[in-house]
């Protein structure tokens, strides 16, 4: 059975991250209690992500966070990363989880409440579900749902799912009451002063939701 924990899900921006670094910003929001980490960086290359992700994942051993490759495939085999994250338009599930084999945590972004549903529980682990507000650091995003439109797609989701889009700390209520198992943050860690403080927050409200 696989093991993974939504609830405070950092998706890393390399440009945000420019300050310290996608690593070192993983590391202290780690140790501010996120539990997953997404490497998202479109303009890497594989060869750029599979080092990156290698440094990663050495400065993540042992945290018990789990990192995540968004959309690269053979990044995240040669990694030996947790998971691979993938988008509607990357590849199809059954494609992914051919490549990646069984171990891996394989997530899937949904838009829709028909792409939610129709998603195999057999092949996706996770739902990434949004964009809940716009945001800036994803540029081609599709129209924002909110929170009505993220319970929806929640509740026709047959994997748990964590929401993403604009979402700070003082999202966490709503998202948890929509019945994600998680926010996904970009903006609201990568690039603050404190990345371990700015984690804190978060990581409180979500014990404050949970409670």
């Amino acid at each position: 059975m696989k093991s993974f924990d939504l609830s405070l899900y950092l998706v890393l921006d390399p440009d945000l991250c420019a300050g310290i670094g996608m690593v070192e910003t993983a590391r202290r929001a780690v140790a501010g209690g996120a539990t997953m980490v997404q490497l998202r960086d479109k303009h890497a290359g594989t060869a750029g992500m599979i080092e990156t992700g290698r440094a990663l994942k050495q400065a993540l051993d042992g945290t018990g966070a789990r990192l995540v490759v968004n959309d690269d495939v053979e990044a995240a085999i040669t990694i030996g990363a947790d998971g691979l994250h993938i988008g509607q338009e990357d590849m199809d599930a059954a494609t992914a989880r051919a490549m990646i084999g069984p171990d891996m945590i394989l997530g899937l972004s949904v838009e829709t409440a028909a792409l939610a549903a129709a998603v195999d529980p057999d092949l996706v682990d996770y739902t990434g579900v949004g964009p809940v507000f716009a945001t800036p650091t994803k540029a081609d995003h599709k129209q924002p749902i909110g929170f009505d439109g993220l319970a929806k797609l929640v509740a026709v989701s047959p994997v748990p799912s964590v929401a993403i889009g604009g979402l700070k700390a003082e999202h966490v209520a709503e998202v948890f009451a929509a019945g994600a198992s998680g926010l996904a943050v970009v903006s609201a860690i990568c690039g603050m002063p404190d990345p371990e403080a700015a984690t804190r927050r978060i990581a409180a409200e979500i014990r404050k939701a949970r409670a």
